[in-house]
């Protein structure tokens, strides 16, 4: 489906869906969009107890101004507030046209889109690009419905940024560099992401700045009411003297099928370490109720082989489940 310009400008910073049109005069457009999400989760950690938890609480503002037929001029800004601390995650503006959007600013990377999987929290086990945002970046996407193709690139951001989980990593002449090219046909999606970063703010596996350097290859297929979608990825960790910390090859498949309002979906995610700790499975299953647009409820179950320590205490990990509810707007 061929986006707008708008829609292309939303999808070059990777804000929230636009729900409410604020204003459209005189060739200005601006949208308010938000979502709020809460859980109840026990993860795999046996050392955690379930929670009640706020998985996604954010508020997105875009605007596009026509400059011509042919060129606009997009900006947006965005705000999230999981953790009950206010932080603006989102703050560009550039410009968009037939051509593509180019976006300059506190942003999301192109990578911050990988992934196939079809879970809420369960997972697990995917490829773990590290930091997918930054404060100095520039973004470009282009998208004509069947080929699309984009790349950014965070310029030796040196401030505090932090993740879509909520962890703050204070940059040290962090350098990023990704990209997307990928095709759509006849309810086939296949793209392939490459992700470079230096000087990059810890892992998770082990602490310290690394560089990242890795790609995952993804392809989804819809017919009907099902949808398949399988990835294969490799991400390799280097200290900063370039002797290998970790490698790994990252393989995540996934089906869903769909009747009126409700989404079943199962998953299996595998990351095969190369090192001591060897391969680590998660596998999922989960049905979504779409109440409405805007509204949907979601269990979830998941099982995962990954050992947790603490202190010289180790344990196998627990059975996870989540109820969960989004509102957006």
């Amino acid at each position: 489906m061929k986006k707008t310009l708008l829609a292309l400008a939303v999808v070059a910073a990777g804000s929230a869906n636009a729900g409410i049109n604020l204003y459209d005069a005189n060739g200005v457009k601006v949208d308010l969009s938000g979502a709020a999400e809460v859980q109840y989760r026990e993860d795999y950690n046996p050392f955690n107890d379930a929670e009640l938890r706020i998985d996604d609480a954010d508020l997105a503002i875009n605007t596009s101004v026509a400059i011509s037929d042919q060129l606009s001029a997009v900006a947006g800004t965005a705000f999230e507030y999981e953790d009950g601390d206010v932080r603006n995650d989102e703050l560009w503006a550039g410009f968009s046209s037939d051509f593509g959007t180019l976006t300059f600013g506190r942003q999301y990377m192109i990578s911050d889109d990988s992934g196939v999987g079809k879970d809420y929290e369960l997972g697990s086990e995917s490829i773990d690009f590290v930091q997918t945002n930054g404060n100095e970046v520039v973004k470009y996407v282009y998208d004509n419905g069947t080929f699309y193709f984009g790349a950014s690139h965070d310029i030796k951001d040196s401030g505090v940024i932090v993740d879509k989980n909520g962890v703050t990593h204070k940059d040290r002449d962090t350098s990023i560099t990704d990209a997307r090219i990928g095709y759509r046909v006849a309810g086939l999606d296949a793209r392939v992401y490459y992700y470079n970063g230096d000087n990059v703010a810890g892992t998770s596996f082990f602490n310290g700045v690394v560089d990242v350097e890795g790609y995952n290859v993804e392809a989804e297929y819809g017919f009907g009411a099902v949808g398949l979608a399988a990835s294969f990825g490799q991400v390799e960790y280097k200290n900063s003297f370039g002797a290998d910390k970790l490698r790994a090859n990252v393989y995540q498949v996934a089906a869903d099928y769909t009747i009126d309002k409700t989404t079943f979906a199962i998953g299996y995610n595998n990351y095969d370490r190369r090192d001591e700790s060897g391969d680590n499975y998660a596998v999922y299953a989960n049905v979504t109720q779409q109440l409405h647009s805007n509204v949907k409820v979601y269990a979830e179950i998941g099982d995962t082989d990954v050992k947790f320590a603490e202190g010289n205490v180790t344990r196998s990990a627990d059975f996870g489940y989540v109820a969960g509810m989004e509102v957006k707007f």
